[in-house]
């Protein structure tokens, strides 16, 4: 048999979003403001911490490495979602689903890496501040990214790889705006048990286990902070961990409801609607929840700002 005969299928069709059509062009403006505010937004932060000398710290590091991914994950299905609401075709092609599956799995997994990453940063700033130079090495910063970076590969190969080998029968509508795993396993007309057996095995090293590590270093950091006898000290430690948090809270909760703890009175728009929320809600946010009270990112914006020929009453 061909490839061809034993997909059974060349192209799928997403259904989208939930939208009436008369408000369809109401929605494609908004998210297409959403998606530029993302791409805007996530650049900028990656610029300034390239350029500022000042932001050339292991946090402000995995930081830039974080924009670049939530830059990426969003790019993964927002582009493909605004074509097929103005152009109205809601078809996406065998090979394009497959590839939109392997650069889902990678940046969205990779956004999970760099938060535990990221933990242990302020968990060694905070607890630790007089090693934080010499436990922080410029070396262990950069392996722990690519040591991210190869496992959300490999991890995204495997899955996809493993969906390669899937027959797809007749039945190639997708209730979704995206190409989603589970979704996907649920139209395929041959054994899954590979498959499913890869997604509980792997599930618990790249989701579970990262949101644990990551409660367990803040409930340490929590326990130092109240130790701290200075409230000046307190404050600081919590408004330099405040920005992480409500970064974790964002991904991981729509994450945990829509996949750790599935419920069979999930219908098709909640799930929608919490996918949306970590594929689009949160890279938007993200860039202005760790500028808006950063007066380092804001320093830095206005060094750069400064440098270029302004009139000097602007800086």
């Amino acid at each position: 048999m061909t490839r061809r005969n034993q997909t059974g299928v060349s192209q799928f069709l997403l259904l989208g979003l939930p939208i009436p059509p008369e408000h369809q062009h109401l929605f494609y403006a908004l998210f297409l403001a959403m998606y530029l505010t993302t791409v805007l937004g996530n650049l900028i932060i990656t610029i300034l911490i390239l350029l500022d000398s000042h932001l050339h710290t292991p946090m402000y590091f995995f930081l830039s490495n974080l924009s670049f991914s939530d830059l990426c994950f969003s790019s993964v299905t927002m582009p493909k979602l605004l074509q097929n609401m103005q152009s109205q075709d809601p078809s996406i092609p065998y090979a394009g689903c497959l590839a939109q599956i392997y650069f889902f799995l990678i940046f969205g997994v990779m956004e999970s890496f760099l938060l535990v990453v990221m933990a242990y940063d302020r968990y060694v700033a905070i607890c630790y501040p007089l090693h934080y130079t010499s436990v922080m090495s410029p070396k262990l910063c950069v392996s722990l990214v690519v040591l991210s970076w190869v496992l959300t590969t490999l991890h995204a190969m495997l899955h996809t790889l493993l969906m390669a080998r899937l027959s797809f029968c007749e039945d190639n509508v997708i209730p979704h705006y995206f190409c989603d795993v589970s979704t996907l396993l649920k139209l395929a007309c041959s054994n899954t048990h590979d498959n499913e057996l890869a997604i509980y095995i792997l599930g618990g090293p790249i989701v579970v286990f990262p949101f644990l590590l990551i409660i367990v270093s803040y409930a340490k950091v929590v326990s130092f902070i109240f130790k701290v006898p200075s409230s000046q000290g307190i404050h600081k430690a919590f408004s330099t961990c405040g920005s992480h948090l409500s970064v974790v809270s964002l991904f991981y909760g729509p994450v945990i409801g829509l996949y750790l703890c599935p419920s069979t009175n999930n219908s098709a728009v909640k799930e929608t609607v919490m996918s949306l929320m970590y594929t689009v809600v949160t890279p938007m946010l993200n860039p202005f929840i760790y500028s808006l009270r950063n007066r380092d990112v804001k320093g830095a914006l206005e060094r750069i700002v400064c440098k270029k020929q302004f009139p000097s009453f602007l800086c």
